[in-house]
Order: structure tokens, then sequence, then C-alpha cells
């Protein structure tokens, strides 16, 4: 019976560059989730919901599954997350001419004023958080970043 041992196991360079990556996102994820909810909370909000109200937030409604995958999360856990927000009169709910039972979520009045208020603080956050550091590399590893997702999804 053939083993598997972890010495057997070599990345190639650009295998190795990617799983480092990968692993600083999961830590920065963690930071940034963290971070967010403290940006948000004294609003009410946590970055879960800040997160669905910011989907919701363009010009054309989405639907539940459509937040989902745009934000890349679990449809049951937006569900979850709208049905809160809307509760709350933050979001509402409104017919799908597409679809007789998958709702279309927008953005309430009440909604759009309160991410107003997130986006000044965020806007301040994220100019606090970039002080200092290369334009030109920030924009260099948003586009590796956004690339490694594409491939990801496909």
């Amino acid at each position: 019976m053939a083993t598997n041992k972890k010495s057997d196991i070599k990345h190639t360079t650009g295998g190795a560059a990617f799983t480092d990556i990968v692993l600083e996102i999961f830590r920065l994820n963690g930071r940034i989730i963290a971070a967010g909810d403290e940006l948000v909370g004294e609003l009410g909000l946590t970055s879960a919901r800040w997160q669905v109200m910011g989907a919701a937030e363009g010009e054309e409604p989405l639907t539940v599954s459509q937040i989902a995958r745009k934000m890349g999360l679990k449809r049951q856990s937006v569900q979850r997350i709208v049905d809160v927000l809307v509760n709350e009169g933050l979001l509402v709910l409104i017919d799908n001419p597409s679809h007789q039972r998958a709702k279309l979520v927008k953005l309430s009045v009440k909604g759009k004023n309160l991410l107003k208020k997130v986006e000044k603080l965020q806007c301040e956050w994220a100019n606090s958080i970039a002080a200092g550091l290369d334009t030109k590399e920030l924009k260099c590893a948003h586009d590796v970043i956004r690339e490694l997702r594409v491939r990801l999804e496909n």
C-alpha cells in the first residue's frame, strides 16, 4: 500500500508562492472582519451585515442567491442576514418579474442612509491603513488577487 508522506509532495515555486498568498489572505480576512466589526459596531452592524447591504446597493436589485454568488457566500447565510436586515427596515424585498418565489433585495431609504455613514467611516479607515504604502504596489496586489479569484471561479 502506497503512503503519501508530506516529504514526497513538492510545490513548484509558483505553487509555494500561491500557498503563501492563500495563508496570508486567511490571516488578513480574519483581521479585516474583526476591524470591520469594530468599525461599524457603533452603527449596529457587523461585517457580514455590511457586506450584504453593500451587495444590495447596486442599481439593479439582486436575489439572495445572486448576492451570495457575488460575495462568495452561502445562500443560507445570506438569507438569514437578509431576513434580519428586512426586519430592521434596512432592506426591502420586492417582486421579481423573472421568478415568482425569488424576491429581489433592495436597500431601503433607512438602509441607504446608514450605508452612507458606513462609507464615510470606511473611507477614513482605508485612507489611514493605506497611508505610506505605494499605490502602484496596492494596485498590483489587487490585480493579482483578482486574477487568482477569477481562476478559482473557473
